[in-house]
């Protein structure tokens, strides 16, 4: 296969970026995008350039790192798969593929394709744990929680925080990043005890970091490579509602 790119690249995040073109022949239909994307540096290291900055690191569809837009889209054109997944197999020979990095106000660009996702982390620092006492720790059996609400905990959790959400979102929003990771805690025993000052904490934080309110275009859930479900931004909502109102009272 034949594939002309062409990417964006920039310097850092003070520079002007713009997109560049680029050739890559003989791409084998099983190559991933990222090693496709090797192939590309290879070819520019031997020719003097300096290579295309992108961010991975597992290559398997677990750490969220590689995410980039392809053709205007999180991830690509696959549904529910990472950039790291994704197979040129999808291409055609002699397709022209748009790369773009992640943009957003609270995702500042470090180089090319490579973003600063910091802000999520912040999130989830503030208040994204859970507090227990030191000790012996109880059977799990014996802790009391439905088969329903473990299996709902486990889809939240299957949240990998690559920021597909926030780059498929018009407003920017991390409002299904956010809902996952308050769900996650929110509907297990261990994370009762914290809900309303978690919510309130991590909502706040999300603000704070300049991230876009919802759009409730749902774009945010058909892009996501682990398929987060946006009733957790309902639940989200809910919860901090309902912290506000036990605080004033």
């Amino acid at each position: 296969m034949k594939i002309y790119l062409k990417i964006w690249r920039q310097k850092d995040n003070l520079s002007k970026g713009s997109f560049k073109d680029y050739t890559v022949e003989d791409v084998n239909k099983d190559m991933s995008f990222l090693e496709m994307l090797d192939t590309l540096n290879l070819k520019l290291v031997k020719q003097g350039e300096r290579p295309v900055e992108f961010d991975h690191d597992c290559r398997e569809g677990i750490c969220g790192q590689c995410g980039v837009m392809i053709n205007g889209i999180a991830h690509g054109p696959l549904k529910n798969t990472t950039t790291c997944q994704l197979h040129m197999r999808s291409f055609k020979d002699g397709d022209t593929i748009y790369v773009e990095p992640f943009k957003a106000e609270a995702f500042p660009i470090v180089r090319d394709l490579k973003v600063d996702r910091s802000s999520l982390d912040r999130i989830i620092t503030s208040g994204g744990f859970v507090s227990v006492d030191t000790g012996q720790a109880p059977e799990a059996n014996s802790i009391p929680i439905t088969y329903e609400e473990a299996e709902a905990a486990f889809d939240a959790a299957a949240c990998i925080g690559c920021g597909a959400c926030v780059a498929s979102c018009k407003n920017s929003s991390a409002a299904l990043f956010t809902g996952a990771k308050i769900t996650h805690l929110e509907l297990l025993p261990q994370g009762q005890k914290e809900t309303h000052k978690r919510v309130a904490e991590m909502v706040e934080q999300m603000e704070k970091e300049g991230f876009g309110h919802c759009s409730n275009t749902e774009a945010c859930q058909v892009e996501c490579p682990e398929n987060i479900s946006v009733l957790n931004i309902a639940r989200m909502n809910f919860e901090y509602n309902k912290s506000k109102l036990l605080v004033k009272k």
